[in-house]
């Protein structure tokens, strides 16, 4: 290798990383960052990529690329992992990555490397997606190959080369951001029954300090993407970056859970999801309008499936792409406006409208059971005999088998 394009964040790992590929292979490093929504001093990190003996700190604005080309593919598909996590790094991770084997493709490195453990996902993430996209290029993930243990041998190795530290041995949980969420994991958080401190999140109030009125917004959506907010239109970014400030103000998104990795081990998160938590709720009440009821359960299935390959790294395997169109093919007619009550943690579908509804009040209500024309409640009684058909027949072929055995006994 004679020159690596690394990952850099500027925390401890990647710094300490830099500094030892450098030592180690005495190779130039390029050290690059993605702005997926992070907000932190870029210039301070090139300045520090720079002082650990990079030969150059590149920063891509990926914001707009984030938004539109990963969070609201998601939000059409209803990517939930294991019930209750968004995918806010699992989806960052290949839009990054994307950046990342582009970077190194343009200033013709031959290797990439990346600050991800042994033990996590985000190994399998980067190196799958550099994998598809430029198998050419080496990787290099020193949390594999060097002599170190953990952080705090990292913190003995930084004060001996001379690296900031961004964090204390007082507080060493690991933290991750970008425009979707936060998540927070590893140190004081290994423990699944202590309670997250409250001064650890960033971003979110914590719902009992949230304001005491409710707040209420208008989601419009159009084939399937949110492109208004309270009438206003705007772009994938500006709808997230909005509806994050709503969110974190009422409290809204926050989640601690025990996940399964891709690797088999199992890690407690805690992530803070403002404003995308609100876009899956506005997306899925138009859907429950517009959408056909056999393509919304198949699509279902679709969609536990992607959220498993997105977590597991898979973006760019041909499986996820074909997923991805086939929940496209069902958002044609997802078109409509949904309202969600913002109040003290939570958001709540109060109101929903779209103009190709399916729903109609004269086949629905109770308050009207005479004849229609599309529909006789009379139908019922057929479609349950018909449907019961082979309930009655299992139940009577049972109940004689059952009594022979009795007899013969």
């Amino acid at each position: 290798m004679k020159k690596v394009l690394l990952a850099y964040s500027g925390g401890l790992d990647t710094s300490c990383i830099l500094t030892w590929i450098k030592t180690e292979y005495d190779a130039e490093i390029v050290a690059y960052c993605a702005d997926v929504g992070q907000e932190e001093d870029f210039e301070a990190l090139k300045a520090k990529a720079l002082k650990c003996g990079a030969v150059e700190c590149i920063v891509d604005d990926l914001k707009a690329e984030f938004a539109a080309e990963y969070i609201f593919p998601a939000v059409k598909a209803g990517t939930v992992y294991e019930k209750e996590y968004l995918l806010g790094t699992s989806l960052a991770r290949p839009c990054i990555a994307k950046g990342m084997v582009e970077a190194a493709l343009r200033n013709d490195c031959d290797a990439i490397a990346h600050g991800a453990t042994g033990k996590g996902n985000d190994q399998v993430r980067f190196e799958l997606a550099v994998k598809a996209l430029a198998p050419h290029l080496s990787v290099l993930a020193p949390w594999r190959i060097w002599p170190y243990e953990g952080r705090t041998d990292l913190f003995d190795y930084a004060e001996a080369h001379g690296i900031e530290l961004p964090i204390t041995k007082e507080k060493p949980y690991s933290m991750d951001a970008n425009l979707m969420h936060i998540s927070y994991e590893g140190g004081i958080l290994e423990d699944p029954w202590l309670e997250p401190p409250q001064d650890m999140f960033l971003w979110t109030r914590s719902p009992e300090e949230a304001p005491d009125t409710p707040e209420y917004v208008e989601i419009e959506v159009q084939a399937g993407s949110p492109v208004a907010v309270n009438g206003t239109r705007m772009s994938p970014l500006a709808v997230v970056e909005t509806l994050n400030e709503l969110g974190a103000m009422h409290g809204i998104g926050r989640v601690d859970i025990v996940e399964n990795r891709y690797i088999g081990i199992k890690s407690r998160g805690v992530y803070e999801t403002p404003g995308v938590t609100i876009l899956y709720k506005a997306h899925q009440a138009i859907e429950s309008l517009t959408q056909d009821k056999e393509v919304a359960h198949l699509k279902e299935g679709f969609a536990a499936k992607l959220a498993e390959l997105i977590y597991n790294g898979y973006w760019f395997a041909p499986e996820t792409k074909i997923l991805l169109n086939a929940i496209e093919d069902t958002q044609g007619m997802v078109t409509g406006t949904a309202k969600i009550k913002l109040y003290k943690g939570n958001a709540t579908l109060v109101g929903r409208k779209a103009p190709a509804s399916l729903y109609s009040t004269s086949l629905s209500s109770f308050e009207s059971m005479s004849s229609a024309s599309e529909f006789s409640p009379a139908d019922s009684g057929g479609f349950i005999n018909i449907n019961g058909l082979r309930l009655s027949t299992w139940s009577k072929v049972n109940e004689s088998i059952e009594k022979g055995i009795h007899a013969t006994a």
